[in-house]
């Protein structure tokens, strides 16, 4: 009798992973596409997220690429409506994408900045989270995951915008998770920790990455969250 295949724990759904052109991002879309499920990678650049596809392809799975700055808050807005014209779901949400923006102290912020960090790390919470909810909340087990950071509980001297930015994004997803408890959906933050990443080495300069975890060993533990 010839041995069948273990099914794919999420083979037919459809995951939504910001910040997929490299870093913890990239290498949460590769861990659900070996999952299974069928990837929508967002990030502002196109040629990343075609490397990251290839590495999707290469492990077996599909991906759908959207190029999207999370700064458009009008493609925001219009994501969830758009992924139910095309696929009429969504089963996974991962928010991965962030701005450190400048590390300076708080009186030094500039406007500029300010608006980015606030933008990307605080407003893109809000957005994926009203365009998106409906869809998560009525698909069979719904899974939302936010990356966030020590400055968001922790605040750091010269990390006033990122931390202020991530702080508020962590306090509305867990508001957001207390509102749904004991329904289908599930909402989970989650802290990676330090990550040998692009975002890191610009915080922290001077710190040897081969010291730190790769994205690739810790992708694994979120996407643990995505199907329990």
């Amino acid at each position: 009798m010839a041995d069948t295949a273990p099914a794919l724990p999420l083979a037919g759904r459809i995951a939504l992973v910001t910040g997929a052109s490299r870093g913890l991002g990239r290498a949460v879309a590769i861990e659900l596409a070996r999952a299974g499920a069928h990837l929508v990678i967002t990030a502002r650049s196109q040629g990343g997220l075609e490397e990251t596809d290839d590495l999707i392809r290469a492990a077996g799975g599909q991906a759908t690429l959207l190029p999207l700055d999370l700064e458009n808050g009008e493609a925001l807005d219009a994501l969830g409506p758009s992924l139910f014209e095309r696929f009429r779901r969504l089963d996974i949400l991962v928010h991965c994408a962030a701005s450190l923006g400048r590390l300076t102290p708080a009186p030094h912020i500039l406007p500029k900045d300010w608006a980015d960090v606030v933008a990307v790390n605080l407003a893109s919470t809000w957005r994926l989270i009203r365009s998106c909810g409906p869809l998560l909340a009525i698909a069979e087990a719904g899974r939302a995951v936010f990356v966030t950071d020590d400055p968001a509980a922790t605040p750091r001297a010269y990390w006033g915008a990122y931390g202020a930015t991530k702080a508020g994004a962590a306090n509305l997803v867990r508001a957001w998770a207390a509102e749904i408890e004991g329904g289908r959906l599930r909402v989970e933050l989650f802290n990676p920790g330090p990550m040998a990443t692009r975002l890191r080495a610009a915080a922290m300069p001077g710190e040897d990455p081969k010291t730190l975890p790769r994205p690739e060993t810790v992708a694994p533990r979120l996407v643990a969250l995505c199907l329990a």
